[in-house]
């Protein structure tokens, strides 16, 4: 999950609320239009990170608007929707084609709260699932403590000894294996250095 940056949000709510005022306008249910469009925009957004060219193409200054434009029409228009298409090409006019990543991602973080689930993300050593039983449990426990649906994502962090870590919004949970260890290992310290600094009272007592 991530952490979104200020003008990301910005643009991410504006075409949000674009999307919900789309669909209200076309008789139909804003809320679904608004899902329509975070669905197009995950995958424009999953084709652009999947090629690192493409991605310095949207953001660097060295692209004229023109080209950058011109390559906009050619390879979204008529395969994406109008309201998609257009907010592109004003990233693009405005300068901010290069955040485009980041826009996607805090949409789907506003596009989840709106239907009142919340991003999870799961690390573990090989990136594999908790298993159904514990994500119902984990998904109940959350549900609990914030009040709203969890969405989990597996992540692979081979640094971990094992166990999980979770993040959820900007919170980090750390339940993994290493961490207890450095904890216990902390406390030991701290609780032998109390001891010590007790047993050296007695002795210059």
């Amino acid at each position: 999950m991530s952490q979104h940056n200020e003008i990301a949000k910005v643009y991410a709510t504006a075409l949000l609320e674009l999307a919900r005022a789309h669909g209200t306008k076309a008789q139909a249910d804003g809320n679904e239009m608004a899902k329509e469009v975070g669905a197009e925009l995950t995958a424009l957004c999953e084709v652009a990170a999947a090629d690192k060219k493409f991605v310095l193409f949207l953001g660097s200054p060295a692209v004229t608007r023109a080209r950058r434009t011109a390559t906009i029409e050619r390879v979204l228009k008529g395969r994406v929707s109008d309201l998609l298409f257009r907010f592109v090409v004003t990233l693009n006019r405005k300068g901010r084609l290069g955040e485009l990543l980041a826009i996607g991602s805090a949409y789907d973080t506003l596009l989840q709260d709106l239907f009142g689930r919340t991003e999870v993300d799961v690390y573990t050593v090989d990136g594999s699932s908790m298993g159904s039983a514990t994500e119902t449990l984990m998904r109940e426990k959350l549900r609990a403590a914030i009040g709203k649906e969890a969405v989990f994502h597996y992540y692979r962090d081979p640094t971990m000894i094992g166990g999980i870590k979770l993040r959820i919004a900007d919170q980090l949970v750390d339940g993994s294996i290493a961490t207890r260890l450095r904890r216990l290992q902390h406390t030991m310290i701290e609780s032998g250095g109390a001891t010590v600094r007790r047993d050296a009272s007695r002795f210059i007592a």
